[in-house]
């Protein structure tokens, strides 16, 4: 599955280097995302009795890398690395999940909108506590998931949209194994300069 998982990045890679040598333009770019849904990874309950949970596809995600758009200004790739948290906070501890979405994604421009799709590479997923809960440290399999999403133009060069994310975050404790979808949708923010 690595070797599979590694060709894959790879050629999204390659795909969008071949474009950048044939763009009409090659600029950097920075996007904000707020995911929501997928399965729930942990819940922490708090002394007053209330409880809190952390989603698989949870919460947010802040990164930036590189739009190309080619010459006739209709398609567009960006390939994009962010740090992608959500985080339950007490007094007493907090608890976080973590990782790094490599995404490598082509979208169709049209006037108004931008629809497109592509991968998604989640380096280094893990959840770990602090405090009273830490004993807590999970670390889960990288893993390549699916994008799709839709975006408002706008400027040409700023972007609003949602977005859906499919993805399986595969979990190795002595010989037993779990997984966790993390199938969810998100609004995401990107702009290019």
């Amino acid at each position: 599955m690595r070797r599979l998982t590694a060709a894959a990045v790879s050629i999204a890679v390659l795909l969008l280097w071949a474009a950048a040598a044939r763009a009409a333009e090659v600029k950097p770019m920075i996007k904000a995302a707020a995911d929501f849904g997928g399965d729930t990874l942990v819940t922490v309950e708090f002394t007053d009795g209330s409880r809190q949970s952390i989603k698989a596809n949870e919460l947010l995600s802040l990164g930036g890398g590189v739009s190309i758009v080619n010459d006739a200004g209709d398609i567009e790739a960006e390939l994009s690395l962010s740090y992608k948290f959500a985080v339950v906070t007490a007094s007493n501890g907090d608890v976080t999940f973590s990782r790094f979405p490599l995404d490598a994604m082509v979208f169709y421009r049209l006037p108004e909108l931008r629809l497109g799709g592509g991968l998604t590479y989640h380096l280094g997923p893990e959840l770990k506590g602090s405090g009273v809960v830490s004993g807590l440290n999970v670390s889960f399999d990288d893993a390549l998931g699916l994008l799709l999403q839709a975006d408002y133009r706008i400027t040409p060069k700023i972007n609003l949209g949602i977005r859906y994310t499919s993805l399986d975050y595969k979990l190795h404790v002595g010989g037993a194994s779990a997984t966790a979808r993390s199938n969810g949708v998100g609004v995401v923010f990107s702009a290019s300069f």
